[in-house]
């Protein structure tokens, strides 16, 4: 084991597994929060890109199954539906990957953080930003912004989380559209960090190992958010958003 992922000690391990499971757990209540939880999680305990790389995987199995849960159809026509998203996104996404190792942390961070906890505290104020139809220019805008730090942290849900809230998204159809986004990032982000050398035969392996126990929790939450409401998932995601914006914003500011 140890000359498989030298970079990882057998304590590691055990931590890396929660960080995943927790991941998954939050992902199956919430729909995201993935990528954040085990960027967060798993770089204390090995360095950035390693926990970038262990993330990559995981991300791409399970948002496959978030995508899915309704059928081929329904997630076909998430797909046609935001699709100026979806190929802005992409776009950026992989202009920014060659970023990960040149660009600073904090600036990262900040970039990401700010943003997302303003949006998340007002909307708990009750300060609702409300779009009362879809806006192809703000859709192309949010997507270009969510591929261009996606690509370079792994994290790109937040962005895609606060314009289908503002939407008034119906809670099923949330879930499969962030699958279906989120899994089309996920493989983009796959192929621009073989490219980048974050994803090597060095990472491969770890990124595999994470995808049994982010999966597991994410059994675990879907089973929870089938008994919650609308009024109590958009709650519920709205917290996540504010704890993870606090989070990035608090590892830019004090390390």
């Amino acid at each position: 084991m140890m000359d498989l992922f030298p970079f990882l000690a057998p304590a590691g391990f055990v931590l890396a597994f929660a960080v995943a499971l927790v991941a998954g757990t939050i992902k199956g209540i919430v729909g995201f929060a993935m990528p954040m939880i085990m960027v967060s999680g798993l770089s204390s305990i090995m360095a950035p890109d390693l926990a970038l790389a262990g993330l990559i995987l995981p991300t791409l199995v399970t948002n496959g199954f978030q995508a899915m849960r309704q059928g081929p159809r329904a997630a076909w026509q998430s797909m046609k539906r935001f699709r100026a998203f979806l190929l802005v996104g992409g776009v950026f996404l992989m202009l920014s990957a060659q970023l990960v190792r040149v660009l600073p942390a904090q600036v990262m961070l900040l970039i990401i953080g700010g943003p997302i906890t303003l949006f998340a505290v007002t909307q708990l104020m009750g300060k609702h930003l409300v779009l009362h139809a879809p806006s192809r220019r703000m859709e192309v805008g949010i997507g270009a912004f969510a591929g261009f730090i996606g690509g370079f942290s792994g994290i790109w849900g937040p962005p895609t989380v606060a314009y289908l809230t503002a939407l008034g998204t119906e809670k099923r159809e949330q879930m499969r559209i962030q699958g279906v986004i989120y899994g089309l990032g996920a493989v983009v982000l796959f192929f621009a960090h073989v490219g980048s050398g974050v994803m090597r035969s060095e990472t491969l392996p770890f990124s595999v190992l994470m995808i049994l126990p982010a999966l597991f929790g994410m059994w675990l939450g879907g089973r929870l958010q089938d008994k919650i409401d609308q009024k109590t998932f958009r709650r519920a995601t709205l917290f996540v958003l504010l704890i993870a914006g606090l989070n990035l914003m608090r590892r830019a500011l004090v390390g």
